[in-house]
């Protein structure tokens, strides 16, 4: 059993911002398993189960809002048993990464970020594995909240969408148990090419 929670916000004019690119990330492992119009809404959630092999794998974006998304976590890990350090991988965004650039980790803190904030307070532990996506630096002046919530530049676009290319082949991977494997060739890789 794996848990797959991709980290957004819900709402049309959220679609397509920095903070949704977890959502842009599970949108495209649906996408790549034939799942797009199998997403249903229940326990705070839109979330889509899926078989590999023997392996149940659930996708799961929260619908109680970024701040909030350890409470819908935290509601399919309750009702699947999911053990969280094992079973549970959150994707979301990261301002200390680049566009195109994806980061795996095992474990760890919040890193300022709100909705992991909320995910280890309603699991109580940090013992979870991550995906994060680059959305970029926050820009001098900006307020942090007004720049997550901004869309992508034209010229970050490509990059973006071949981040979530990676994340969505990282977590395939990673779903095959070669999650060492995933860290080591993901990690170091950019879509940008000038890196």
């Amino acid at each position: 059993m794996k848990l797959i929670a991709g980290l957004g916000n819900i709402g049309r004019e959220y679609a397509g911002t920095r903070h949704n690119v977890g959502f842009m990330v599970a949108d495209e492992l649906a996408r790549r398993w034939g799942l797009t119009h199998a997403w249903r809404t229940a326990r705070d959630a839109e979330y889509v189960e899926y078989r590999a092999g023997a392996e149940k794998i659930v996708l799961l974006k929260p619908t109680t809002y970024m701040n909030l998304s350890g409470e819908s976590v935290r509601e399919l890990v309750n009702y699947y048993k999911v053990d969280p350090e094992s079973e549970l991988i959150v994707v979301y965004d990261d301002i200390s990464l680049a566009p195109g650039q994806i980061r795996i980790r095992k474990k760890g803190s919040a890193g300022g970020h709100n909705g992991i904030k909320n995910i280890i307070a309603n699991l109580g532990t940090d013992r979870f594995m991550r995906v994060k996506v680059g959305v970029g630096e926050k820009p001098k002046n900006w307020d942090l909240a007004d720049y997550v919530l901004s869309p992508f530049t034209k010229d970050e676009r490509p990059l973006v969408n071949l981040a979530i290319e990676h994340a969505a082949k990282a977590i395939e991977q990673m779903l095959n148990g070669d999650v060492d494997a995933a860290m080591n060739e993901y990690n170091r890789k950019s879509a940008n090419p000038a890196e």
